[in-house]
């Protein structure tokens, strides 16, 4: 065993109400609690890094899905990568950076086989949070998994300047998209992805309906829609959809907090004659392509094919401003707590 001084305590966020609509700051408390020192086959981790994703909004409700709520007056997980302060198992040293799923705190101890150990000289290590990580995987997993990407195609993606969205974008065109066209929610943000992330065409939604600028943008039609955003876009990209199109359901953020059910799709009737196959994903289950993956994505990065952004957002104690600044929209790319600072 080896190991470094810690604290006796740190803060983790507890979710102490279920949010109606909107989460507000009373739905979270920023507690101290006492640091655990790893048993045998455990490690304790310093995390560096914490991740915020759309995917933690729906796990507030006490609702079924495919992953378990959170438990009100209990700490939160999401992702997260640190470096290890103490180890009591065989080949994780302390030192070691790692990824693992014990976020929305300042340390973590947990079982060694529940992390991934990762280079920091390889890549900045929060990009495992994002680029090299989860949403990264997300994006390739669904674009050429999912949604059967051939070269050629024009392809349609919402939410183009977060995390998933932007390197969507940019993997179609780096596989050989004829168009890619991109919604974004800011003059800035579309500026971006024409001349940061190379898309052909890209608008802002809230400028005027979507459906009338998609098809400004693609009046030839789409042949794959990639959803991070649902509602209007979703209804837009079934109708703009070519025979035998395909929609990568991937999230639907604009439905996140609301309180009521969605109007639409008012148009799905649509897919029957176009045939058309809306297929929702879950990144969990692509897990097998993960070093294919992480060796494309990082040629890519390396030899500067793919560009990469991040919105860093310094401290434990705004991880709530963060994630509330993601579901608003605020960010470009990924968007990460910093523990370092």
């Amino acid at each position: 065993m080896s190991e470094t001084a810690v604290p006796t305590v740190a803060r983790e966020w507890h979710l102490v109400a279920r949010p109606s609509g909107w989460p507000v700051a009373e739905d979270f408390a920023l507690v101290e609690a006492p640091v655990r020192q790893p048993g045998p086959g455990e490690i304790l981790v310093r995390n560096a890094y914490l991740s915020v994703d759309p995917y933690m909004r729906g796990r507030m409700n006490d609702v079924k899905s495919y992953v378990p709520p959170f438990q009100l007056g209990k700490v939160m997980d999401g992702g997260a990568v640190g470096y290890v302060v103490a180890s009591q198992t065989e080949g994780i040293e302390v030192g070691d950076a790692v990824l693992h799923g014990l976020g929305w705190r300042e340390y973590a101890t947990l079982d060694a086989a529940h992390v991934v150990k990762v280079d920091p000289k390889l890549a900045p290590l929060s990009y495992y949070l994002g680029v090299l990580g989860m949403p990264g995987l997300t994006a390739y997993a669904g674009l050429l998994s999912v949604g059967a990407f051939k070269a050629g195609d024009t392809v349609f993606v919402s939410g183009a300047a977060g995390a998933v969205g932007s390197l969507v974008g940019q993997i179609a065109k780096l596989k050989g998209a004829a168009r890619v066209i991109g919604s974004a929610g800011s003059a800035e943000k579309v500026a971006k992805l024409v001349e940061g992330y190379g898309f052909d065409a890209a608008f802002n939604y809230k400028d005027a309906p979507v459906r009338e600028q998609l098809a400004a943008a693609a009046p030839e039609g789409i042949d794959l829609y990639f959803d991070n955003v649902g509602g209007d876009h979703l209804e837009a990209a079934i109708g703009a959809l070519n025979l035998r199109g395909r929609a990568v359901l991937c999230g639907a953020i604009a439905q996140y907090n609301d309180t009521t059910a969605p109007a639409g799709p008012r148009n799905l009737a649509l897919a029957i004659g176009k045939r058309l196959r809306l297929e929702g994903m879950l990144v969990g289950d692509h897990s097998a392509l993960q070093p294919q993956f992480v060796a494309e994505v990082g040629g890519w990065l390396q030899d500067g094919s793919l560009r990469y952004d991040e919105t860093v957002v310094e401290g434990v104690e705004h991880a709530f401003e963060a994630f509330i600044g993601l579901l608003r929209g605020d960010n470009t790319g990924k968007m990460v707590v910093s523990l370092d600072s």
